[in-house]
C-alpha cells in the first residue's frame, strides 16, 4: 500500500495524505499531469472517474465526474492556483451540480499536492485546507477520508501498467 500515513488535524482544519512511491518524481507527476491516467486512480474504485476539462495551468479548470456503481454521477471541479511541475500542484477543490456548475452549497478545499525525491522513490504529501471544522466535519462524514486512502492507493497499479 502506498499510503503510509493520513493526519486529520481538527485544530488546523487539515487533512494530510502521505503516500510513498518507488517510481521517480516525474513519473507520479504524470498521474497528475495526463488526464487519463488521473481517470485510472482518481476517486474510489467503486467510483470511477472521468475527466472532462484538464487544464493545469494557473487559473485553468479541471472538471470531471465519478460514476457510482448505480450508474449515479458526481460532479467535480478544480480550479488550479500554482502549478510547478514536477513537484508541486495547488488547487481548489469542489462539488460540481448536475449541470457540471460549481455547487455553492457544498464546501470546497484548497488543496496541496507536493512531490519530493526520497529514498530512490517519491514521497507525495496531499493536503487539504479546510475553512471551517463544520466543513471538515461534513467531509469526513461523507467519506473523504476513506475516499482519498483508496484513491491514492490505486497510484501503485497505473505506475506499474
Amino acid at each position: 500500500m502506498t499510503v503510509t500515513s493520513v493526519d486529520k488535524d481538527l485544530d488546523g482544519l487539515t487533512l494530510t495524505v502521505v503516500a510513498d512511491f518507488t517510481a521517480p518524481v516525474e513519473r507520479v507527476w504524470e498521474l497528475w499531469a495526463d488526464p487519463r491516467r488521473l481517470e485510472r486512480w482518481w476517486g474510489p474504485p467503486s467510483y470511477p472517474a472521468t475527466f472532462e476539462e484538464h487544464d493545469l495551468t494557473p487559473g485553468g479548470e479541471v472538471r470531471y465526474f465519478m460514476t457510482g456503481p448505480e450508474g449515479e454521477k458526481f460532479g467535480g471541479w478544480w480550479r488550479i492556483t500554482s502549478v510547478t511541475p514536477p513537484a508541486v500542484l495547488e488547487f481548489t477543490d469542489g462539488f460540481s451540480d448536475a449541470e457540471g456548475r460549481p455547487d455553492p452549497e457544498m464546501p470546497t478545499t484548497a488543496v496541496r499536492m507536493t512531490l519530493t525525491a526520497r529514498d530512490g522513490g517519491t514521497r507525495m504529501e496531499l493536503r487539504s485546507v479546510f475553512d471551517t471544522r463544520e466543513q471538515m466535519e461534513r467531509l469526513a462524514e461523507m467519506g473523504m477520508v476513506e475516499g482519498l486512502r483508496a484513491s491514492v492507493g490505486q497510484m501503485d497499479d497505473v505506475l506499474a501498467g
